[in-house]
């Protein structure tokens, strides 16, 4: 009997230890950020605190190089980003990527040794891509990143490769599970911090543009179609999501909304419209830069469904409310605070060129389309490095094969349609048809003309 006691308190002793174990242990900070009476606190764990403080140590920057002199684009070949900086300032910030990025592998890792100008190894080509994009969220995307800015190391610290990125998420195989669709949920993942809620909430957010929304705007569905129902499935994705920004940020709710009306914008601190831009932000950051690089990254580097490393919140935070802390590395390396002066006069296309619409069941190119794609048709005639990736969306709604064939017709009339209008094969990339999840509106029965260089 004695025996069956220890061994009780002993099992009762290991289960509060277990217990306790998730719990954080005091002295825990709490900073008031709101009215009082408001709950708008901002709770810090001092530990956790200070072990961001060394992961966000911004690099001394080089000595500054003048503006005289030669232009590199006009001593260095194929310069296509930054040629309109000097010799000097050129070689300063080639130095210092090389020393965000690749700090161990050298100038090596985006650069034929044997030929700088060679664009062979695909790493030089996404790097020119990432200028460009860091580029376009200094000088597009101030209500997010206002003066501070970003630079290559924001988001690498010194890595090859964010630590922080996300790929789509495969579908449940319904064929082995004969309890149904579980919308995703009872699997946790570190996308949600190890709850139960929706494992896959950034492709709704972070890729396609579903609402953001627990509590609907209209009593009924009205001319917004069903997906302004705001569901209890569509407030658990939503819920997926804040826990995304609360745990990337190290912040909790109360940083964005005010608890005494989480909808309501007027009582709700500036955070929150910094942060609805930067959703905004990262949308076009994957779909204009990354998505379109499917086809330069080699199979090892992307993910189950073929699909490129994308950005979320945690990429440039990674745990801070501020990256870095808000210290800003953009004063010390102006050259990367607007879009390229080379880049705008060249006009070269980027990102989305055209989204072609088709009726339900219908694979014949709408009347109205056929002038955009000329469009697209006639810009390409003065960029023969740049690829047009043709992709074919459809919905879940009836038989999921049809769905996809229909798409995959759809791309083919699309490309026929660019190739009549003087594009050759050589610049024409069809891509895999997929599903858009969710959408069963006018939206999801497309093709994009997507332009990746």
């Amino acid at each position: 009997m004695n025996a069956l006691v220890r061994m009780a308190g002993a099992g009762a002793l290991l289960g509060l230890v277990g217990l306790m174990a998730g719990c954080e242990r005091p002295p825990i900070d709490a900073v008031q950020h709101g009215y009082r009476g408001t709950g708008m606190v901002q709770v810090y764990n001092p530990r956790t605190v200070d072990k961001l403080i060394p992961l966000n140590v911004v690099p001394e920057a080089l000595p500054a190089a003048g503006a005289d002199g030669p232009k590199a684009g006009e001593v260095y070949q194929n310069v296509k980003v930054l040629g309109d900086l000097s010799v000097g300032q050129f070689t300063r910030l080639m130095v210092a990527m090389t020393q965000w990025v690749s700090p161990e592998q050298g100038c090596n890792y985006c650069h034929n040794p044997q030929n700088l100008a060679d664009d062979s190894m695909y790493t030089k080509v996404v790097a020119r891509r990432m200028i460009q994009l860091t580029q376009t969220v200094n000088g597009n995307w101030q209500s997010h990143v206002q003066q501070t800015g970003v630079t290559c190391y924001t988001c690498h610290r010194g890595q090859p490769v964010p630590a922080q990125t996300w790929f789509q998420a495969p579908p449940q195989d319904l064929k082995s599970n004969f309890i149904g669709d579980k919308a995703q949920q009872n699997t946790p993942a570190r996308s949600t911090t190890l709850a139960t809620l929706p494992y896959d909430s950034f492709t709704y957010y972070f890729k396609q543009d579903f609402p953001i929304r627990v509590a609907g705007v209209e009593a009924l569905p009205g001319e917004y179609g069903p997906l302004n129902r705001a569901s209890i499935k569509q407030t658990e994705f939503t819920y997926g999501l804040m826990i995304h920004l609360s745990d990337s940020l190290g912040v909790n709710c109360t940083y964005c909304h005010n608890t005494r009306s989480f909808g309501n914008w007027a009582e709700s601190p500036p955070q929150r419209v910094n942060a609805w831009h930067g959703i905004r932000m990262v949308r076009e950051i994957n779909n204009t830069y990354l998505e379109p690089l499917a086809n330069v990254f080699p199979a090892s580097r992307k993910g189950e469904l073929g699909d490129v490393a994308k950005t979320n919140c945690a990429t440039c935070h990674q745990g801070a409310y501020k990256p870095l802390f808000g210290a800003s590395m953009l004063k010390d390396y102006p050259e990367l605070g607007a879009v390229s002066r080379q880049s705008q006069a060249a006009g070269m296309p980027t990102g989305v060129l055209a989204k072609v619409l088709f009726e339900v069941n219908q694979t014949t190119l709408p009347a109205d389309a056929k002038a955009s794609i000329e469009q697209v048709a006639a810009r390409m005639k003065g960029f023969p490095n740049v690829k047009l990736d043709i992709s074919g969306y459809a919905d879940r709604t009836g038989s999921a094969a049809k769905n996809l064939e229909i798409a995959k017709l759809r791309a083919f009339a699309v490309r026929d349609a660019l190739k009549a209008g003087g594009v050759p094969d050589s610049q024409v990339n069809l891509k895999k048809p997929e599903f858009v999840i969710g959408d069963t509106s006018g939206n999801s029965r497309r093709v994009d003309i997507v332009a990746t260089p």
